[in-house]
C-alpha cells in the first residue's frame, strides 16, 4: 500500500554530502575507539568466564533479596537481574551472575568454580526452600580465551573472504571501498555495545557476522549498478554515476532495511533477554549498514577513481553528459 506514495524517481545528491558524512564516521570511530579502549566492553562469561546460574523468581522475592543472600559467599561482583523467560508458559526469572573464581593451592580452576556454584545453589535452597534452578553454566578462563579469539578469526576470515570476492566480482578499488564501509559497521557496532555495556557474547560475534554479510549483500546492489550505469554514461561526471546508481537502488535499499528492521524490534521487545544483545546489534547494523553502502562504500570508490570502461559511447536521447 505504501509503495503508491514512493517516488518513481528520485534525485538526491548523495556523494555532495560525501565529506560532511566522512567526518561524521570518522568521529563516531574515533569516539568507538575510546570507548572499546576506556570503557571495554562487557564480555559475557563466553569470553570472560564465570557462571551464569537462572532461576523463577519465588513468589514475594526481588533481586536484593536474592543479592543479600550471595553477598555472605564472598565471590566477588556477583550481577543479579530479572527477566522473562521465553515462550508460551514464559515466567519471571533471576539470572545470576559471577566472575571466574580463584583457585586456591592444590585445587584445580574448574573445580574450584564448581565449588563456587554448588555453593549459590546450598544458599539459594537454604533461604528459599523449593526455588526452581532453571540452568547452571561455568566457563573456565582457558575456553573463552579460545571462544573470543576464535570469535575474532571468524571475523577476520569474513573480512578477508569479502574482500577477495569484490576484487573478482568488481575491482580492487570497489574491493576496499567494501570492506571499508564493513570495518566501519563491525567497529561502530562495537563502539555502541560498549557504551550501552550490553553483554557481549557469541550470540553478539554471530550478530557481528549477519551484519557483515548484510552489509555486503547491499553494497553489491549498489556497486553492479554503478558498473553498469559508468559503461553507458562514460562522459558524466563520476560523482553524478554513483547519485544515479544510489537513487535507482534506493527503494529497494530502504524497502529491505524497513521491512528487516520490524522483524529485529519484535524480536528485541518480545524476545526476552536471551536475544536483547543479539537483536540489538543487528537493529544497529543494519541501519550502520545501509548508511556505509551509500555514503561510506561509494565514497571511497569515488576517491579512488571511478573506472568508466572503454567500452564505445551510447546515446541516449534527452541525457545531458552522454
Amino acid at each position: 500500500m505504501l509503495l503508491q506514495y514512493w517516488p518513481q524517481s528520485t534525485n538526491v545528491r548523495f556523494m555532495a554530502l560525501r565529506f560532511p558524512a566522512f567526518v561524521f564516521s570518522l568521529l563516531l570511530i574515533a569516539a568507538s575507539f575510546g570507548l572499546i579502549f576506556t570503557k571495554g566492553l562487557n564480555f559475557g562469561i563466553d569470553f570472560a568466564g564465570g557462571s551464569v546460574i537462572e532461576i523463577e523468581r519465588p513468589a514475594d522475592v526481588n533481586e536484593e533479596d536474592v543479592r543479600s543472600v550471595l553477598q555472605t559467599l564472598d565471590l566477588g561482583e556477583v550481577g543479579v537481574n530479572a527477566a522473562r523467560g521465553t515462550g508460551v508458559d514464559a515466567v519471571e526469572v533471576i539470572v545470576i551472575r559471577f566472575a571466574t573464581q580463584q583457585a586456591g593451592e592444590g585445587v584445580d580452576q574448574e573445580e574450584a568454580q564448581q565449588v563456587a556454584n554448588n555453593s549459590v545453589r546450598a544458599a539459594l535452597e537454604e533461604a528459599f526452600p523449593g526455588v526452581q534452578i532453571r540452568s547452571s553454566a561455568a566457563v573456565g578462563p582457558k575456553v573463552s580465551s579460545e571462544l573470543l579469539r576464535s570469535g575474532l578469526i571468524a571475523l577476520g576470515v569474513a573480512l578477508a573472504l569479502m574482500m577477495l570476492y569484490i576484487s573478482v566480482r568488481f575491482q580492487w578499488k570497489y574491493a576496499l571501498g567494501a570492506v571499508a564501509a564493513l570495518f566501519h559497521d563491525v567497529l561502530i557496532t562495537m563502539g555502541m555495545f560498549s557504551l550501552t555495556q550490553f553483554e557481549f557474547n557469541l550470540s553478539t560475534i554471530a550478530a557481528l557476522l549477519t551484519i557483515v554479510g548484510y552489509s555486503m549483500n547491499d553494497t553489491v546492489i549498489v556497486f553492479d549498478r554503478v558498473r553498469e550505469e559508468a559503461r553507458k554514461y562514460k562522459k558524466m561526471e563520476p560523482a553524478k554515476v554513483i547519485d544515479l546508481a544510489i537513487n535507482q537502488t534506493l527503494s529497494r535499499t530502504l524497502l529491505t532495511s524497513g521491512t528487516t528492521l520490524l522483524a529485529l524490534f519484535s524480536i528485541y521487545l518480545f524476545g526476552g533477554t536471551v536475544l536483547s544483545g543479539m537483536s540489538f546489534a543487528l537493529i544497529f547494523g543494519v541501519v550502520i549498514g545501509t548508511y556505509s553502502s551509500v555514503f561510506v562504500a561509494s565514497a571511497v570508490v569515488l576517491m579512488l577513481g571511478l573506472d568508466q570502461g572503454e567500452k564505445q559511447r551510447r546515446e541516449v536521447q534527452g541525457f545531458q553528459g552522454v
